[in-house]
């Protein structure tokens, strides 16, 4: 039975807007947010289908939470959907980032207590998010096995590809080791368009990668200067928010568009406003060129993601329901729980538990998470207001 898409435009944006407004804790902390929200609250898509949507965006380039986003609104709501899903994801952070680029130059919020509690809070949130996929996806032993290798290896081997293998690796090990395994059939997702479409913006991809450098030597525009740094950034970074800093600075400092200070006031800000790290360049073009250099800046980092991620998923939808294929997706999804358990460590532990106070808080968000089921914005409220709190008390 297919899966249909039920929801509106509306519905996607309202739901997005509000993940938007409490998603704090980087990249893998968005994906336990959304599994929270999309699979176990809305129950718009079920668990194998979402680690099959995180499976792919791990294999793409850009930021792999804006892009699971982006593919969930595609499936509830079609085109539209997409485009309503990315702006009530982006749009709270990169509207506050903008307004500091115009208001704060120069300040940060790096040691700021509430900032801290919401990055305690992320630890719960991961862990919870892999408690619960690991039961559905690694729970029988040689499954495990692989999440747990998958663990080891990313935290062993930390460059910027290592999850791309990763997960390469483990398809193929899924393929070998679970053909002929019964499982359930993977729900269908409900696409708007063909592979023809998908097709078509997938080389418009590569066409606006390989074709804006060449209009830019041709013109003075600054905008248009500005759109070719920032969509080549967004297609060009594997592994996060975090790997396109280098990339970023390298576009606006050099060139004089900014200072290395406040390039780097901007990405302590960045850090203090929830949703995708992405909108770090909604501050860069504002602080650049104003509100337009703004727009444009944050339509030219996310562009390439749209495009990816609508034009891969009508063929993974096909290729997931290919026996074969299936097999290698059970070692795929194994190793994606693998991934997150080895990001629960570092970056998300490592970053925020820093005290048995921190440890406290966290084990306090994964109760009122997970034995009081409370809304996950109600435990960011709470453990930013906490961490507020045990600052003044230190």
């Amino acid at each position: 039975m297919q899966q249909k898409r039920k929801g509106s435009v509306w519905e996607v944006l309202k739901t997005a807007t509000r993940l938007g407004l409490t998603s704090f804790g980087g990249p893998i902390a968005h994906l336990g947010y959304f599994r929270e929200e999309y699979v176990n609250r809305r129950k718009w898509l079920d668990e194998k289908t979402y680690a099959d949507l995180v499976a792919l965006c791990q294999l793409l380039p850009g930021p792999a939470s804006s892009q699971v986003g982006m593919g969930i609104g595609f499936i509830r709501a079609g085109f539209w959907g997409a485009i309503a899903a990315w702006l009530g994801f982006t749009l709270p952070s990169a509207i506050a980032l903008i307004l500091f680029a115009y208001f704060l130059k120069g300040t940060s919020f790096s040691e700021t207590g509430w900032l801290h509690g919401l990055l305690v809070v992320a630890v719960a949130v991961v862990a919870q998010a892999v408690w619960g996929m690991a039961k559905n996806l690694a729970f029988d032993r040689p499954r495990a096995t692989i999440a747990i290798a998958a663990a080891i290896l990313t935290l062993i081997i930390p460059s910027v590809f290592s999850q791309v293998g990763i997960i390469v690796g483990a398809g193929i090990v899924g393929w070998f080791l679970f053909r002929g395994t019964p499982d359930a059939t993977p729900v269908p997702i409900s696409i708007s368009f063909n592979k023809k479409i998908a097709s078509i913006l997938l080389i418009l991809f590569f066409v606006l990668l390989g074709l804006l450098p060449v209009i830019r030597q041709f013109t003075d525009s600054n905008l248009i200067a500005l759109f070719d740094s920032f969509y080549r950034s967004g297609a060009l970074v594997f592994g996060g928010g975090h790997v396109v800093l280098p990339l970023l600075q390298a576009e606006v400092v050099p060139t004089g568009w900014l200072t290395a200070n406040q390039f780097l006031a901007g990405y302590g800000a960045a850090q203090a406003v929830p949703g995708p790290l992405f909108t770090f360049a909604s501050y860069l073009g504002m602080a650049s060129f104003g509100w337009k250099g703004a727009v444009v800046a944050t339509i030219a980092i996310f562009l390439p993601s749209f495009l990816l991620i609508l034009g891969a998923l009508p063929f993974w939808n096909w290729l997931r329901h290919h026996p074969r294929f299936q097999a290698a997706l059970y070692g795929i999804n194994a190793a994606v729980v693998g991934i997150l358990l080895a990001a629960l460590y570092h970056p998300v532990w490592t970053k925020a538990i820093k005290s048995p106070l921190d440890f406290c808080l966290a084990l306090a968000s994964f109760g009122l998470l997970t034995v009081w089921k409370c809304p996950p914005w109600v435990v960011v409220v709470f453990s930013a207001t906490a961490g507020a709190l045990l600052s003044l008390i230190s």
